[in-house]
């Protein structure tokens, strides 16, 4: 180990990369980079390897939000990587909304090929954005921390969580209705979306709004705040909610909120959750609403 004094280092234990969930979660996420990036002609073949410049890691994003970043395409300094790392790194933990927790992954554990921190991120995009992948759960890894001290090393061992249980897998639910619509009926599907237009624009008018998209309409959550004061027949205080919300924090409170104005007039929790709604997944959005229809489509 090339450590200066009192210098740590943390690694996998070589062992825990041969454990069949590790290796099957390396799989999945390299295969998503891949298919996402496809259009690019982007190859990853090694995690720490080919994303910690940010290069990838850019593109990736880039794709993910529909936006582009500003900043030097390709740049061999190692400062240089670092700056351009720092800016993507900022633009990704914005997105997934760390402005006051701190994130399991930093400038310089990313740009030190740190295979968990890059894990631990890669995770958190797949899961914030509903990719339509299945992670192996509860993957545990074997992280060794090597300690220098004068010419001694000392090494401690810990189990290091990569991903949980989770009950919503990417955009995997239980089949319903709008599965089939979407799969197999698109002429229905049509229909229901211009019945939602028409039954969100009867109620949105007694406060002159009106609605045309669906999916980018509601992504910030303010017409369905409204929505629900409208059909609840109460007041939404403006404090409550932002009225013009300025990043994708403040839409997913929106959203958030919404859905708890929805259970406090007894209708049953949303199954979508409220990042669904921000990233404009259609069929999150049009079950929502086709709630709030079921609910409330007799009331004038």
């Amino acid at each position: 180990y090339n450590l200066g004094d009192n210098e740590q280092r943390a690694m996998i234990q070589p062992q825990s990369l041969n454990d069949p969930a590790v290796k099957k979660l390396l799989e999945v996420l390299i295969n998503w980079i891949n298919d996402e990036l496809a259009d690019q002609r982007i190859i990853v073949k090694n995690i720490e390897e080919d994303l910690y410049d940010g290069q990838v890691l850019q593109k990736l994003w880039e794709k993910l939000t529909h936006r582009k970043l500003d900043v030097q395409e390709v740049t061999q300094s190692e400062e240089g990587q670092r700056q351009k790392l720092k800016i993507v790194l900022q633009a990704v933990n914005h997105t997934l909304g760390f402005h006051h927790k701190t994130p399991k992954w930093t400038v310089e554990s990313v740009h030190s090929k740190n295979l968990v921190a890059i894990l631990h991120l890669l995770v958190a995009l797949v899961r914030h954005f509903r990719a339509p992948v299945r992670l192996p759960d509860n993957v545990y890894v074997t992280v060794v921390i090597v300690q220098k001290n004068g010419t001694q090393l000392s090494a401690q061992k810990y189990q290091e969580q990569l991903t949980a249980q989770y009950d919503d897998v990417g955009m995997r639910c239980e089949p319903d209705a709008f599965d089939t619509l979407f799969d197999h009926v698109p002429d229905k599907l049509a229909v229901v979306k211009r019945s939602l237009v028409t039954f969100v624009n009867k109620h949105l008018n007694k406060l002159n709004f009106e609605v045309s998209d669906l999916s980018t309409d509601f992504r910030d959550g303010v017409y369905l705040c409204l929505l629900m004061g409208v059909l609840g027949g109460f007041f939404v205080p403006l404090y409550d909610f932002h009225l013009t919300p300025k990043d994708a924090d403040q839409m997913v409170h929106n959203v958030a909120f919404a859905f708890e104005l929805m259970q406090d007039v007894g209708l049953p929790k949303p199954k979508a959750r409220p990042e669904d709604i921000v990233n404009m997944d259609l069929k999150s959005t049009l079950r929502v609403l086709y709630n709030l229809f079921t609910q409330y489509r007799n009331i004038s």
